[in-house]
Protein backbone atom coordinates (compact mmCIF):
# COMPACT_ATOMS: atom_id res chain seq x y z
CA UNK A 1 0.00 0.00 0.00
CA UNK A 2 1.67 3.27 -1.20
CA UNK A 3 2.12 5.92 1.29
CA UNK A 4 1.49 9.36 0.82
CA UNK A 5 4.36 11.14 -0.49
CA UNK A 6 4.95 13.85 2.68
CA UNK A 7 6.23 10.87 4.36
CA UNK A 8 5.79 7.52 5.18
CA UNK A 9 5.07 7.97 9.01
CA UNK A 10 1.52 10.22 8.46
CA UNK A 11 0.07 7.14 5.93
CA UNK A 12 -1.34 7.54 2.68
CA UNK A 13 -4.20 9.63 2.75
CA UNK A 14 -5.07 12.84 1.96
CA UNK A 15 -6.81 14.87 4.33
CA UNK A 16 -9.76 16.36 2.11
CA UNK A 17 -12.25 14.25 3.33
CA UNK A 18 -11.66 13.68 7.48
CA UNK A 19 -13.96 10.98 10.08
CA UNK A 20 -14.42 8.66 7.20
CA UNK A 21 -17.78 11.00 5.73
CA UNK A 22 -18.16 10.76 2.14
CA UNK A 23 -19.79 13.24 -0.56
CA UNK A 24 -23.36 12.28 -1.62
CA UNK A 25 -25.23 9.57 0.41
CA UNK A 26 -28.32 10.71 -1.18
CA UNK A 27 -28.05 14.41 0.14
CA UNK A 28 -25.93 16.26 -3.11
CA UNK A 29 -25.50 16.46 -6.26
CA UNK A 30 -21.87 14.82 -7.30
CA UNK A 31 -20.56 17.35 -9.09
CA UNK A 32 -16.96 15.92 -9.19
CA UNK A 33 -15.43 16.80 -12.89
CA UNK A 34 -14.18 12.55 -12.78
CA UNK A 35 -11.08 12.00 -15.01
CA UNK A 36 -11.96 8.47 -16.68
CA UNK A 37 -14.48 5.36 -16.07
CA UNK A 38 -14.29 4.92 -12.59
CA UNK A 39 -16.68 6.16 -9.75
CA UNK A 40 -17.00 6.21 -5.85
CA UNK A 41 -19.51 4.73 -3.68
CA UNK A 42 -22.36 6.81 -3.04
CA UNK A 43 -23.38 5.31 0.79
CA UNK A 44 -21.18 4.74 3.67
CA UNK A 45 -20.21 1.46 4.75
CA UNK A 46 -19.28 -0.52 7.88
CA UNK A 47 -15.94 -1.66 8.61
CA UNK A 48 -16.27 -5.53 8.85
CA UNK A 49 -15.85 -7.34 11.73
CA UNK A 50 -12.68 -9.39 12.93
CA UNK A 51 -12.70 -12.00 15.75
CA UNK A 52 -11.86 -10.49 19.13
CA UNK A 53 -9.35 -13.84 19.06
CA UNK A 54 -7.10 -11.93 16.66
CA UNK A 55 -4.20 -10.23 17.19
CA UNK A 56 -4.65 -6.12 15.80
CA UNK A 57 -2.79 -3.65 14.74
CA UNK A 58 -2.85 -0.44 17.16
CA UNK A 59 -5.28 1.80 15.38
CA UNK A 60 -7.50 -0.98 14.53
CA UNK A 61 -10.06 0.17 17.59
CA UNK A 62 -9.09 3.36 17.14
CA UNK A 63 -11.80 6.02 15.78
CA UNK A 64 -10.08 8.09 13.92
CA UNK A 65 -7.46 5.20 12.52
CA UNK A 66 -4.38 6.90 13.39
CA UNK A 67 -1.40 4.69 14.17
CA UNK A 68 0.97 5.09 16.80
CA UNK A 69 4.36 4.48 14.23
CA UNK A 70 7.96 4.40 15.18
CA UNK A 71 8.71 7.11 17.76
CA UNK A 72 12.66 6.26 17.84
CA UNK A 73 12.95 7.12 13.93
CA UNK A 74 14.02 10.98 14.51
CA UNK A 75 15.09 11.72 10.58
CA UNK A 76 13.89 10.42 7.18
CA UNK A 77 17.38 8.56 6.93
CA UNK A 78 16.79 6.68 10.52
CA UNK A 79 15.84 3.04 9.66
CA UNK A 80 14.48 0.48 11.69
CA UNK A 81 17.10 -2.73 11.81
CA UNK A 82 15.42 -5.72 12.14
CA UNK A 83 15.94 -8.37 14.41
CA UNK A 84 15.92 -11.90 13.60
CA UNK A 85 12.80 -12.39 15.36
CA UNK A 86 11.14 -9.69 13.52
CA UNK A 87 12.40 -10.79 10.03
CA UNK A 88 10.37 -14.51 10.67
CA UNK A 89 7.39 -12.99 11.87
CA UNK A 90 7.16 -10.34 8.51
CA UNK A 91 8.44 -13.33 6.57
CA UNK A 92 5.46 -15.04 7.72
CA UNK A 93 2.71 -11.94 7.62
CA UNK A 94 4.60 -11.78 4.07
CA UNK A 95 3.90 -15.30 2.87
CA UNK A 96 0.20 -15.06 3.85
CA UNK A 97 -0.26 -11.55 1.66
CA UNK A 98 1.30 -13.90 -1.35
CA UNK A 99 -1.59 -16.52 -0.61
CA UNK A 100 -4.58 -13.81 0.27
CA UNK A 101 -3.22 -11.94 -2.99
CA UNK A 102 -2.95 -15.29 -5.83
CA UNK A 103 -6.49 -15.70 -4.06
CA UNK A 104 -7.81 -12.29 -4.97
CA UNK A 105 -6.11 -12.52 -8.49
CA UNK A 106 -7.99 -15.77 -9.67
CA UNK A 107 -11.25 -14.10 -8.76
CA UNK A 108 -10.99 -11.23 -10.87
CA UNK A 109 -13.11 -11.75 -14.11
CA UNK A 110 -15.72 -9.67 -15.77
CA UNK A 111 -19.58 -9.05 -13.94
CA UNK A 112 -17.01 -9.85 -10.57
CA UNK A 113 -17.50 -6.30 -8.12
CA UNK A 114 -14.95 -4.93 -6.31
CA UNK A 115 -16.65 -5.25 -3.11
CA UNK A 116 -16.83 -9.12 -3.97
CA UNK A 117 -12.68 -9.05 -3.69
CA UNK A 118 -12.73 -7.21 -0.47
CA UNK A 119 -14.95 -9.91 1.33
CA UNK A 120 -12.73 -12.42 -0.36
CA UNK A 121 -9.76 -10.80 1.25
CA UNK A 122 -11.05 -10.18 4.36
CA UNK A 123 -12.27 -14.04 4.62
CA UNK A 124 -8.61 -15.58 3.78
CA UNK A 125 -6.97 -13.54 6.05
CA UNK A 126 -9.05 -13.82 8.74
CA UNK A 127 -8.24 -17.82 8.01
CA UNK A 128 -4.67 -17.36 8.74
CA UNK A 129 -4.90 -15.59 11.69
CA UNK A 130 -4.28 -12.10 10.39
CA UNK A 131 -5.89 -9.02 10.56
CA UNK A 132 -6.33 -7.25 7.04
CA UNK A 133 -3.62 -3.85 7.73
CA UNK A 134 -5.97 -1.40 5.45
CA UNK A 135 -8.99 -1.86 7.73
CA UNK A 136 -9.42 1.26 9.58
CA UNK A 137 -5.99 2.27 8.49
CA UNK A 138 -6.18 6.54 9.01
CA UNK A 139 -10.22 5.60 8.59
CA UNK A 140 -9.71 3.11 5.79
CA UNK A 141 -12.92 1.34 5.07
CA UNK A 142 -12.24 -1.49 3.48
CA UNK A 143 -9.80 -4.91 4.19
CA UNK A 144 -8.19 -4.40 0.24
CA UNK A 145 -7.41 -1.81 -2.21
CA UNK A 146 -8.53 -2.23 -5.86
CA UNK A 147 -7.83 0.11 -8.08
CA UNK A 148 -9.02 -0.02 -11.99
CA UNK A 149 -7.44 1.64 -14.83
CA UNK A 150 -7.45 5.26 -14.53
CA UNK A 151 -6.67 4.48 -10.03
CA UNK A 152 -3.50 5.07 -9.60
CA UNK A 153 -4.07 3.91 -5.94
CA UNK A 154 -6.03 3.27 -2.76
CA UNK A 155 -9.34 2.50 -4.50
CA UNK A 156 -12.18 1.64 -2.04
CA UNK A 157 -13.94 -1.51 -2.85
CA UNK A 158 -17.89 -0.88 -3.72
CA UNK A 159 -20.71 -3.56 -5.10
CA UNK A 160 -21.57 -0.67 -7.81
CA UNK A 161 -18.01 -1.22 -9.17
CA UNK A 162 -17.97 -4.17 -11.17
CA UNK A 163 -14.99 -5.17 -13.79
CA UNK A 164 -15.70 -5.53 -17.36
CA UNK A 165 -13.59 -7.15 -20.01
CA UNK A 166 -10.55 -5.32 -21.27
CA UNK A 167 -10.29 -3.59 -17.43
CA UNK A 168 -7.02 -3.99 -15.46
CA UNK A 169 -6.69 -3.63 -11.99
CA UNK A 170 -4.83 -3.96 -8.90
CA UNK A 171 -4.97 -5.39 -5.86
CA UNK A 172 -2.78 -4.44 -2.54
CA UNK A 173 -3.47 -6.83 0.03
CA UNK A 174 -1.91 -6.43 3.14
CA UNK A 175 -1.67 -8.78 6.17
CA UNK A 176 -0.97 -8.17 9.67
CA UNK A 177 -0.32 -11.16 11.62
CA UNK A 178 1.13 -11.64 15.30
CA UNK A 179 2.56 -8.05 15.12
CA UNK A 180 3.77 -7.91 11.87
CA UNK A 181 2.80 -6.67 8.13
CA UNK A 182 3.34 -7.80 4.72
CA UNK A 183 2.46 -5.85 1.84
CA UNK A 184 1.81 -6.73 -2.05
CA UNK A 185 -0.12 -5.98 -4.63
CA UNK A 186 0.04 -6.89 -8.53
CA UNK A 187 -1.55 -6.05 -11.41
CA UNK A 188 -4.58 -7.99 -13.03
CA UNK A 189 -6.31 -8.28 -16.62
CA UNK A 190 -10.11 -8.63 -16.92
CA UNK A 191 -10.58 -11.32 -19.85
CA UNK A 192 -8.70 -10.08 -22.62
CA UNK A 193 -7.30 -6.73 -22.99
CA UNK A 194 -5.57 -4.50 -25.63
CA UNK A 195 -2.07 -4.55 -26.25
CA UNK A 196 -1.19 -0.96 -25.08
CA UNK A 197 -2.36 -2.27 -21.39
CA UNK A 198 -0.49 -5.96 -21.42
CA UNK A 199 2.88 -3.49 -23.07
CA UNK A 200 2.18 -0.61 -19.62
CA UNK A 201 1.42 -3.46 -17.60
CA UNK A 202 4.48 -4.93 -18.63
CA UNK A 203 7.12 -2.37 -18.20
CA UNK A 204 5.97 -1.66 -14.74
CA UNK A 205 6.86 -4.93 -13.53
CA UNK A 206 10.15 -5.09 -15.72
CA UNK A 207 10.82 -1.66 -14.39
CA UNK A 208 9.90 -2.71 -10.65
CA UNK A 209 11.93 -5.98 -11.21
CA UNK A 210 15.24 -3.52 -12.29
CA UNK A 211 14.90 -1.33 -9.10
CA UNK A 212 14.88 -4.39 -6.88
CA UNK A 213 18.00 -5.54 -8.74
CA UNK A 214 19.95 -2.86 -7.46
CA UNK A 215 19.23 -3.41 -3.75
CA UNK A 216 21.96 -4.65 -1.33
CA UNK A 217 23.84 -3.33 1.78
CA UNK A 218 25.50 -0.10 1.12
CA UNK A 219 22.90 0.97 -1.95
CA UNK A 220 21.09 4.71 -1.08
CA UNK A 221 17.42 4.34 -1.33
CA UNK A 222 17.59 7.52 -3.69
CA UNK A 223 19.21 5.09 -6.06
CA UNK A 224 16.15 3.41 -6.62
CA UNK A 225 13.61 6.10 -8.39
CA UNK A 226 16.34 6.67 -11.10
CA UNK A 227 16.45 3.06 -11.92
CA UNK A 228 12.49 3.26 -12.52
CA UNK A 229 12.56 6.65 -14.79
CA UNK A 230 15.25 5.12 -16.87
CA UNK A 231 13.16 2.36 -18.28
CA UNK A 232 9.81 3.65 -18.27
CA UNK A 233 10.78 7.63 -19.67
CA UNK A 234 11.60 5.80 -23.08
CA UNK A 235 9.07 4.17 -23.44
CA UNK A 236 6.65 7.22 -23.15
CA UNK A 237 5.74 6.75 -19.78
CA UNK A 238 5.77 8.91 -16.30
CA UNK A 239 5.43 7.84 -12.24
CA UNK A 240 3.81 8.93 -10.01
CA UNK A 241 5.71 11.30 -7.80
CA UNK A 242 2.87 12.06 -4.51
CA UNK A 243 2.95 8.16 -3.15
CA UNK A 244 5.93 5.94 -2.43
CA UNK A 245 7.12 2.81 -1.08
CA UNK A 246 8.00 2.53 2.93
CA UNK A 247 9.61 0.92 5.52
CA UNK A 248 7.14 -2.01 6.79
CA UNK A 249 7.54 -4.82 9.38
CA UNK A 250 5.96 -3.77 12.92
CA UNK A 251 4.74 -0.49 11.97
CA UNK A 252 2.58 -0.43 8.14
CA UNK A 253 4.06 2.83 6.86
CA UNK A 254 7.29 4.23 8.57
CA UNK A 255 10.85 5.10 7.19
CA UNK A 256 12.46 4.77 4.58
CA UNK A 257 10.43 6.83 2.11
CA UNK A 258 11.08 5.03 -1.29
CA UNK A 259 10.15 7.80 -4.25
CA UNK A 260 10.16 6.07 -7.68
CA UNK A 261 11.54 8.98 -9.97
CA UNK A 262 15.06 10.79 -9.44
CA UNK A 263 16.07 12.33 -6.89
CA UNK A 264 18.77 13.16 -4.18
CA UNK A 265 16.64 12.90 -1.59
CA UNK A 266 18.56 11.90 1.85
CA UNK A 267 16.25 8.75 2.72
CA UNK A 268 19.07 6.41 4.34
CA UNK A 269 21.31 3.81 2.88
CA UNK A 270 20.56 -0.02 2.63
CA UNK A 271 21.72 -2.35 5.40
CA UNK A 272 20.77 -6.21 6.51
CA UNK A 273 17.33 -6.34 8.69
CA UNK A 274 15.91 -3.30 6.73
CA UNK A 275 12.10 -4.41 5.25
CA UNK A 276 10.79 -2.14 2.98
CA UNK A 277 8.23 -2.21 -0.36
CA UNK A 278 9.29 -0.71 -3.48
CA UNK A 279 6.04 -0.35 -5.65
CA UNK A 280 6.20 2.18 -8.92
CA UNK A 281 2.79 3.28 -10.22
CA UNK A 282 3.56 3.99 -13.98
CA UNK A 283 1.23 5.79 -16.24
CA UNK A 284 0.56 5.83 -20.31
CA UNK A 285 0.27 9.79 -19.64
CA UNK A 286 1.09 12.83 -17.38
CA UNK A 287 2.33 11.74 -13.78
CA UNK A 288 -0.31 14.16 -12.07
CA UNK A 289 -3.35 12.93 -10.04
CA UNK A 290 -7.06 14.26 -8.85
CA UNK A 291 -8.04 13.16 -5.30
CA UNK A 292 -11.78 12.19 -4.95
CA UNK A 293 -13.53 13.62 -2.41
CA UNK A 294 -13.40 10.15 -0.38
CA UNK A 295 -9.86 11.21 1.24
CA UNK A 296 -8.41 8.13 -0.54
CA UNK A 297 -8.89 7.35 -4.09
CA UNK A 298 -6.37 9.14 -6.32
CA UNK A 299 -6.82 8.83 -10.70
CA UNK A 300 -4.40 10.11 -13.44
CA UNK A 301 -5.39 13.85 -14.05
CA UNK A 302 -5.97 13.10 -17.47
CA UNK A 303 -8.08 9.54 -17.72
CA UNK A 304 -5.04 7.47 -18.68
CA UNK A 305 -4.35 3.97 -17.39
CA UNK A 306 -2.04 2.97 -14.51
CA UNK A 307 -0.73 0.39 -13.38
CA UNK A 308 1.68 -1.10 -10.14
CA UNK A 309 3.38 -3.91 -8.50
CA UNK A 310 4.76 -4.20 -5.08
CA UNK A 311 6.78 -6.33 -2.76
CA UNK A 312 7.97 -6.35 0.73
CA UNK A 313 11.58 -6.83 0.52
CA UNK A 314 14.34 -7.93 3.00
CA UNK A 315 17.90 -6.45 2.85
CA UNK A 316 20.44 -9.26 3.28
CA UNK A 317 24.06 -9.49 4.10
CA UNK A 318 24.89 -9.71 0.53
CA UNK A 319 21.41 -8.36 -1.65
CA UNK A 320 17.78 -8.40 -1.22
CA UNK A 321 14.80 -11.34 -0.89
CA UNK A 322 11.65 -10.69 -1.74
CA UNK A 323 9.45 -11.91 1.13
CA UNK A 324 5.98 -11.68 -0.88
CA UNK A 325 7.66 -13.76 -3.90
CA UNK A 326 5.62 -15.86 -5.99
CA UNK A 327 4.89 -19.61 -4.85
CA UNK A 328 5.31 -22.44 -7.46
CA UNK A 329 1.36 -22.21 -7.33
CA UNK A 330 1.14 -18.65 -8.20
CA UNK A 331 -0.44 -17.65 -11.10
CA UNK A 332 2.26 -16.17 -13.96
CA UNK A 333 1.87 -13.39 -16.72
CA UNK A 334 2.33 -13.91 -20.58
CA UNK A 335 5.55 -13.06 -20.55
CA UNK A 336 6.85 -15.48 -17.88
CA UNK A 337 4.91 -18.09 -19.58
CA UNK A 338 6.95 -17.24 -22.28
CA UNK A 339 10.44 -16.93 -20.70
CA UNK A 340 10.83 -13.51 -21.37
Amino acid sequence: AAAGRGGAHGGARHTSMMGGGGFGFGTKKDTFKYTGTQRPSLWPTKLKPVPSNIKKPDYATKKNGNPEGHSHLKFPWDIHVNTEEEIAGIRQSARYAREVLDIAGAAVAAGVNTEDLDILVHEETIKRGGYPSPLNYHGFPKSVCTSINEVVCHGIPDKKAILKEGDIINVDVTVFCDGYHGDCSEMFCVGEVDDEAKRLIQTTYDAWQKAIGICKPGVKYSEIGGVIEDHIVPKGYSTTRNFCGHGVGTVFHTNPTIVHYKNKINNGVMAPGHTFTIEPMINTGEHNNVMWADGWTATTADGGRTAQFEHTLLITEDGVEALTAKTESSPRYWWEEKGE
